[in-house]
């Protein structure tokens, strides 16, 4: 008996784990597979007559229609990626591959979940900008941000600072409490310098116990002499009592401005450090340090 596979195709298609859709030239839907309501959460019923572009994620719209104006202009989109927004509130990041047929005055787009590997892929851009211990920028993303910061300021006239802050007798600490605990201060230092500074500045770990800080948009050197202020005495503060009696180290901060004590990141870096590394030794020679 030969297969009737008009008759078998809808039940293939319903048997497919990615969705497939179709929608008409006013994009409203005229159908979807029964794997729609794992990716979106609705029935199918609930979508059809519907118009599509209703479920898209409002910041891919203006992509996702120019993307629509191609398939339906006669050429394929076989890897178009935008997010759509579930029914329960949640956003589904989709691979598309769609066409248009004429003949039947309809586009077909097959989607796959990409949420998964989105997600992988947006933690591994992120791990590679970013300290694994504290979570702060590190020295790679750093070094862009200051570049792109000398380059505004040189444009705009404008000052910028940058500070390079060394815990004091870290090594201490670990050899005394262990990494653990010192893994602990290093991340408490991190909240720190983060609640003293602007949106518009950067503050990085640079890697062991040292952490550089960038200020934007500097008009006066009050302004750092405030700033420095304030980290000082952030810096000040004790540590809470589930550090089991552990004091909080002091830091020596370096400080380099732009533009009087450099035009460029290197010279800016490289003053910074040679000024903490002063302060550290006058710190050590008035016997303020172990």
């Amino acid at each position: 008996m030969p297969v009737d596979l008009e008759a078998l195709y809808p039940k293939l298609i319903h048997l497919m784990l990615d969705p497939v859709f179709v929608v008409d030239r006013d994009d409203r839907i005229v159908f979807v597979s029964d794997a729609c309501e794992s990716l979106l959460g609705y029935r199918a019923e609930e979508m059809i007559g519907t118009l599509i572009t209703g479920y898209m994620h409002p910041e891919d719209m203006a992509e996702t229609r120019a993307s629509i104006d191609r398939v339906m202009s006669g050429q394929p989109h076989l890897d178009f990626r935008n997010r759509y927004v579930r029914k329960d509130g949640g956003v589904v990041h989709i691979l598309w591959s769609a066409r248009w047929i004429e003949e039947e005055g309809v586009r077909v787009g097959v989607a796959r979940d990409m949420t998964a590997l989105s997600e992988a892929e947006e933690e591994l851009r992120r791990l590679a900008h970013h300290d694994p211990l504290t979570g702060l920028t590190n020295r790679l993303l750093f070094t862009d941000r200051l570049d792109t910061g000398l380059r505004a300021a040189h444009r705009n006239g404008d000052g910028l600072a940058l500070l390079f802050l060394d815990v004091n007798d870290f090594k201490h600490i670990n050899d005394t409490h262990g990494h653990a605990m010192g893994d602990r201060i290093l991340c408490v230092i991190a909240r720190r310098l983060e609640r003293c500074i602007r949106e518009t500045d950067t503050v990085a770990r640079m890697g062991g116990d040292e952490f550089t800080v960038l200020l934007t948009e500097i008009d006066s050197e009050r302004a750092v002499a405030e700033k420095l202020d304030q980290i000082v005495a952030v810096m000040a503060e004790p540590l809470g009592s589930d550090f089991a009696g552990v004091s909080m180290p002091s830091c020596s901060i370096g400080v380099a401005c732009y533009p009087a004590d450099g035009a460029d990141a290197d010279t800016l870096l490289s003053r910074a450090d040679d000024e903490m590394y002063r302060m550290k030794r006058r710190l050590s020679a008035g016997g303020l340090l172990p």
